[in-house]
């Protein structure tokens, strides 16, 4: 506590040295530069206000003046030993009582060259070299009892004992002791951090994988900011927030702001909810774009971003597979019809281009063969047979369908691939009997009949991938697939159709369904 003299002088000289303080404290050696600013502001309050600065009063002391002095005379009679002062009088800390020597008996403290103190009594070394030599604890705690550095502790047992004594030796040895020990106790204390981080790895890693479904080799540093917040929240219990912050790389402005987000009710719940019961309804095979087509047709206004970011939280993925198709190819048994079609599949009007292959099914009761007619028009399948064998009466009845739903001047151009069922005699006599033209891809081109694969692979993600089909006999096979061909042609949306099935689109051109 400093009194208001000490404290003008100090506030005088700050602004004699144009308020530097660390001019003024390196002159003075007190206060600290934070206490003299705070010294000024006062001074100047008080000049403003008229009203004497409440800090200049003095508290109460703790101590009495007689025993200030009988701490300082104990102190000067006793070796001016600190630590043996207070022992001896329970009494002030270490602090004051320099405080109250600087004061009293300002000469009486002790000087240092070099961390040797010439000045020490003979007794007094003695007394601490033998307390060195005797000790329990560390050299540094003897050297802090008496007063001085260890260095000047050890300078005194040299001058006194020599420096081959057998104790030094002792103590080299302790030392070395001591060294390996602290070194062992570092190696500790990294290897100790470094299991926390890793323990701290993996168990982001399980959260990771349980609670946000993520694949276990995801980098969980790359995760959104929305999926990192629920991390931290699942391991707040076992972690600081600063180490989890840290290793996700997630700014904490970010975790609260994501933290509060999470907070507030779903304003998409009853969407939420929507969504998923029509993704339900048709068994998983609409995407976001055929949803958001639904959500229009209900008077439903909402952005096609949102519905994606709800299906994509609500994991509603459409399944995808390639596997290589079935090819009925068999060689040039007779002359191939030229490609008239050269990959143009957009029709103006229905029965024009007709395009057919024949895709194969495999289950756990054997294989199903599918032989369909698409209508390059709008994808309508106009016709097709469902069988176990892929021959000629798999292919001719399906062409029989076709035809019959034909009017009258009305002769398409029918496309397919090389395959044999299209080169056999019962094939070419129905397609010349009835004015169709014949037109043939490439070999080993499936480009030239890309329309068709697509409608192939249509059906089989939406269908016939990701679904077991253990313990369906081919006839209850068959039945499921002719269901969905049904649906493919009187339900399912297209988008290129403005969200409406084939036949709701003729219908809607005033054309029979």
């Amino acid at each position: 506590m400093y009194s208001r003299e000490e404290r003008m002088r100090a506030i005088e000289l700050y602004i004699k040295y144009d308020r530097c303080a660390a001019d003024t404290v390196r002159e003075l050696g007190y206060p600290s530069t934070k206490t003299l600013r705070k010294w000024y502001r006062a001074y100047l309050r008080e000049q403003e206000s008229g009203i004497p600065w409440k800090g200049y009063s003095r508290r109460r002391p703790k101590y009495s003046s007689e025993q200030k002095a009988k701490a300082i005379e104990y102190y000067l009679e006793h070796g001016r030993n600190i630590s043996r002062t207070i022992r001896a009088l329970g009494y002030p800390s270490r602090m004051t009582l320099r405080a109250w020597r600087d004061e009293l008996a300002p000469a009486s403290r002790r000087s240092r060259s070099g961390g040797f103190n010439e000045r020490r009594s003979m007794e007094h070394k003695s007394e601490a070299v033998i307390a060195l030599c005797s000790r329990r604890g560390s050299a540094e705690d003897v050297a802090r009892e008496y007063g001085v550095s260890r260095q000047a502790l050890y300078q005194w047992k040299n001058a006194l004992l020599g420096k081959e004594t057998p104790m030094e030796k002792d103590l080299d040895g302790d030392r070395d002791l001591l060294a390996e020990r602290d070194a062992l106790l570092s190696e500790v204390e990294r290897v100790k951090r470094e299991l926390y981080k890793m323990k701290l790895e993996v168990d982001v890693l399980k959260v990771t994988a349980k609670l946000i479904k993520k694949d276990p080799g995801v980098d969980p540093k790359e995760l959104p900011n929305k999926e990192k917040r629920i991390v931290v929240d699942a391991l707040r219990s076992e972690y600081s927030l600063k180490d989890l912050l840290a290793f996700l790389e997630l700014a904490r402005s970010s975790y609260f702001y994501h933290r509060k987000m999470g907070s507030l009710p779903d304003k998409y719940a009853d969407l939420r909810d929507w969504i998923i019961r029509c993704f339900a309804e048709n068994s998983g095979r609409y995407g976001y774009r055929r949803i958001h087509a639904l959500l229009a047709r209900a008077m439903i206004r909402v952005s096609e971003k949102v519905v994606r970011r709800i299906m994509r939280e609500a994991r509603l993925v459409v399944f995808a597979k390639r596997t290589r198709k079935y090819s009925s190819y068999q060689g040039e048994v007779c002359p191939a019809a030229p490609n008239l079609l050269e990959r143009d599949f957009q029709a103006d009007a229905p029965n024009t281009k007709w395009l057919t292959d024949i895709t194969e099914f495999r289950i756990p009761a054997g294989k199903v063969y599918l032989s369909p007619i698409v209508d390059c028009f709008d994808g309508l399948l106009p016709s097709w047979t469902i069988g176990t064998v892929p021959n000629a009466e798999l292919v001719n009845t399906m062409l029989d369908g076709a035809i019959s739903t034909l009017k009258p001047g009305e002769h398409p151009l029918i496309h397919s691939d090389r395959g044999a069922h299209y080169r056999w005699d019962g094939w070419i006599a129905r397609v010349k009997e009835t004015g169709l033209t014949q037109s043939m891809s490439k070999k080993a081109c499936t480009a030239d009949n890309a329309a068709c694969e697509g409608v192939f692979g249509t059906i089989k993600n939406e269908l016939f991938y990701g679904r077991s089909w253990m313990g369906f006999s081919l006839e209850q096979f068959m039945d499921t697939l002719d269901e969905y061909l049904h649906w493919y042609n009187e339900t399912r949306i297209k988008m290129s159709l403005g969200a409406m099935s084939p036949a709701e689109y003729r219908r809607s051109l005033g054309m029979a369904g």
